[in-house]
């Protein structure tokens, strides 16, 4: 078993393209929390799990996408870019790109944690690729991070992006039709910044449904927003 680990482990390094100085990084970075996170606690260690890097991740992700949809959509207004974003940000595009690089079978997971299946669970394979982006960030710049982001997420960046994400606001009312509830509604819950620079924090309400809030620079961007992201949040896209 250690050996079938390790055979994937090397193979999830030549998919990325990227061989770590820092041996440790990557190995904390493939680290479940189901691993001796009771002993860390017990003996007042520093956590050695992959957690702190997908947080860390999560953020060099954000930067990485921003930057290239910034580039490649020079047209696109904040609306149509922030609904980009969420789409290659969210769990379901980090599972499927883990899953393309074949991260689940590197990991290191406890007894229970694997025979639950824990190698296929989407939100365990997504953080673990946002811990691997971070590692490989905090091992070779950003430089580094960007090379990997753009050999994994080849795939996503070069999909066609969902008709929701053109229209976002048309696909949650045609969604919330569906489900047999009233239309989303919008209210503006702040504006912050100056009246040439604003920044608009919507509210889209739906019956039955958590509220979610998005921001953008209008209100229309802001309510673009708030459809995509809760269309994510109810897997809709």
């Amino acid at each position: 078993m250690a050996n079938a680990r390790a055979d994937a482990v090397a193979a999830l390094v030549d998919r990325i393209g990227y061989v770590f100085r820092d041996p440790a990084l990557l190995e904390r970075a493939l680290t479940h929390s189901s691993v001796g996170e009771g002993a860390d606690k017990a003996a007042g260690k520093p956590a050695r799990h992959n957690e702190r890097l997908e947080f860390l991740g999560d953020r060099v992700l954000g930067l990485l996408v921003a930057q290239r949809l910034h580039h490649d959509f020079p047209a696109a207004d904040e609306g149509e870019l922030s609904a980009r974003l969420h789409a290659l940000v969210d769990k379901h595009a980090c599972g499927r790109v883990g899953e393309a690089l074949g991260i689940g079978e590197a990991l290191r997971l406890s007894p229970g944690e694997s025979k639950s299946g824990g190698r296929r669970k989407e939100g365990v394979v997504a953080d673990a690729v946002e811990a691997l982006l971070a590692a490989v960030f905090l091992d070779g710049g950003l430089d580094a991070a960007r090379a990997m982001f753009d050999r994994a997420w080849d795939q996503e960046l070069s999909s066609p992006a969902p008709r929701a994400l053109n229209n976002p606001k048309s696909a949650l009312q045609e969604w919330a039709q569906g489900q047999g509830r009233p239309l989303p509604a919008y209210r503006v819950a702040s504006q912050t910044g100056s009246d040439h620079a604003p920044t608009f924090t919507v509210e889209v309400s739906i019956e039955g449904v958590e509220p979610l809030t998005a921001r953008g620079r209008s209100r229309q961007d802001a309510e673009k927003a708030a459809a995509t992201a809760l269309l994510q949040r109810e897997g809709v896209i």
